[in-house]
């Protein structure tokens, strides 16, 4: 006797584009950055990469640097701006009082946070922040929210490195504290499958479309 397969989900994952902050190392979290001239161009880019992919809804992080790239998707792919979904359960993780500081001035600051950081503590988390579990449960609640409601389609989810860190590892099945060994670019092209059952991955980190020295007319 077969079983009938759950319909399936296609989800095209994007990190937002490059901002200052970046740059700078300086840790955005939920603050509001916008995309800097390079991460402008960046949005373009995988707006084109993707303008004849056949998405269907796009949803995206409410902070601008994620909003602004999913806007770019949409004009690419002829979506109506309007219809792109606000998640806040897209939003990057929250890291308190890290937020606003360089790499830097955490490890002067406060060493043995930054310690516990740098190792992935699933229980740790910024005065004020997340914990890497919390940041965790929150992604995989946002996403089976988002896409229980697509069966069949494909979907576009404009987001944040640590929110692209969460859904490998809930594709991967690897834990929260195990060591980072893929990609998280910005404006990377990453392919996942859902089911209610389950999260496959299909594709990591296409930076094909980013591959090249040419600035066109999107450069501002």
């Amino acid at each position: 006797m077969t079983h009938a397969r759950s319909p399936s989900v296609r989800i095209t994952a994007v990190r937002h584009g490059e901002t200052a902050w970046n740059v700078d190392t300086r840790i955005q979290g939920q603050l509001d950055i916008a995309l800097n001239d390079h991460g402008q161009w960046q949005a373009q880019r995988v707006g084109i990469a993707l303008a004849e992919s056949g998405i269907d809804h796009i949803y995206t992080s409410d902070l601008q640097r994620a909003h602004s790239t999913a806007k770019a998707i949409a004009a690419h792919a002829g979506i109506d701006p309007k219809s792109i979904e606000l998640h806040a359960g897209l939003r990057e993780r929250a890291f308190g009082s890290f937020e606003g500081q360089t790499y830097a001035e955490i490890e002067t600051k406060w060493p043995e946070e930054s310690k516990r950081w740098r190792q992935r503590d699933p229980h740790w988390a910024p005065p004020g922040g997340e914990t890497p579990l919390q940041t965790r449960d929150r992604v995989a609640l946002a996403l089976s929210d988002i896409a229980a409601q697509h069966s069949s389609q494909h979907i576009v989810l404009v987001a944040h490195g640590g929110v692209l860190d969460m859904l490998y590892r809930l594709a991967t099945q690897q834990a929260v504290d195990a060591p980072r060994t893929w990609d998280l670019g910005n404006c990377t092209i990453n392919r996942l499958l859902w089911t209610p059952e389950s999260l496959t991955l299909v594709g990591w980190a296409d930076a094909s479309h980013l591959e090249t020295e040419t600035r066109d007319e999107f450069t501002a």
